[in-house]
């Protein structure tokens, strides 16, 4: 099945590139798609980074890189476009996920599937954005892409079995493990997540621990390979208070709440790795926690 699909993804970003790089690997033909040349450029560098890696640790062969790499095709102007399916991985926004499954609508052949690497957001919701609400469906991977085995699988209301067993069975073809979800905020993975790092905010905003002791709590009691607090900036500050806004407001219940620290480091532009600053410094966007790298705690 998996080198006779033809699959659009639409954001070059860590997560859609991320897709691209397994789908490709798989033997599909992929497009990709985001706001301009320049953002493509910066996912296929890292696609390329991702897979000389692989190289050098013996994972995959030099040939197998190159012609993975050579099934990737920029994809920018929103043409009509032949594809099987369509995977949205946008930010955490609701009106630009609407945008853009509108576009997808009119762009791709009315049999095209059109999932959604969405963390949280309704499936019904983006499917009442097309006229055909049957063929949508959330396909959550976890980060990093190449490397987290497990993809959510979630049906809107009127998603059928049909799009469900094709989206199993490609997620198993990109080497992943599906698993289906209720269509609940959140889904299981962040419902479950994204409300622990925002107690450890809160620990750390009420003064209880500094970010390295509650990390090192919760790495050497818990045996999590990352603290909450490193996880939060690897996740992105802006796209957890996201998720939480999206529980809070789905929910109604205040103990999704977000911490008034974490929207405070967001409106600082502190959104962690990315952008080299979260509740640790790093040696620049994208780059390692500097030494001593903790930032300020809850008073700065």
């Amino acid at each position: 099945m998996a080198a006779n699909v033809r699959v659009l993804v639409v954001g070059a970003g860590q997560m859609g590139a991320g897709i691209a790089q397994v789908a490709a690997q798989a033997g599909n033909e992929v497009l990709l798609n985001d706001r301009g040349a320049e953002f493509v450029d910066r996912g296929l560098r890292g696609i390329i980074k991702n897979l000389d890696r692989a190289v050098d640790k013996g994972k995959l062969t030099r040939d197998d890189a190159d012609a993975a790499l050579r099934r990737i095709t920029p994809y920018l102007e929103w043409n009509p476009v032949e594809v099987d399916i369509a995977i949205e991985a946008a930010s955490e926004n609701l009106d630009v996920k609407l945008d853009i499954f509108k576009r997808l609508d009119a762009v791709t052949p009315p049999s095209a599937i059109l999932a959604s690497n969405t963390s949280s957001i309704s499936i019904t919701k983006l499917a009442a954005a097309t006229g055909r609400p049957e063929l949508v469906i959330g396909m959550h991977y976890m980060n990093p892409v190449p490397v987290m085995k497990l993809v959510e699988v979630i049906r809107g209301i009127a998603t059928s079995e049909a799009t469900y067993e094709f989206v199993r069975n490609l997620a198993v073809a990109h080497g992943k493990t599906p698993v289906e979800v209720r269509n609940f905020p959140g889904f299981v993975s962040n419902r479950i997540l994204c409300p622990m790092l925002n107690e450890a905010i809160f620990a750390l905003y009420e003064g209880v621990g500094s970010v390295e002791s509650i990390d090192t709590v919760m790495k050497l009691g818990m045996n999590h390979p990352m603290g909450p607090f490193e996880l939060a900036d690897y996740i992105g500050l802006d796209t957890l208070l996201s998720i939480l806004n999206v529980l809070y407001d789905g929910f109604k219940d205040s103990k999704y709440r977000p911490c008034p620290l974490l929207q405070e480091y967001v409106d600082a532009g502190w959104l962690g790795r990315k952008s080299g600053r979260g509740f640790y410094r790093y040696s620049g966007p994208g780059g390692s926690i500097e030494r001593n790298g903790a930032a300020a705690g809850a008073f700065h």
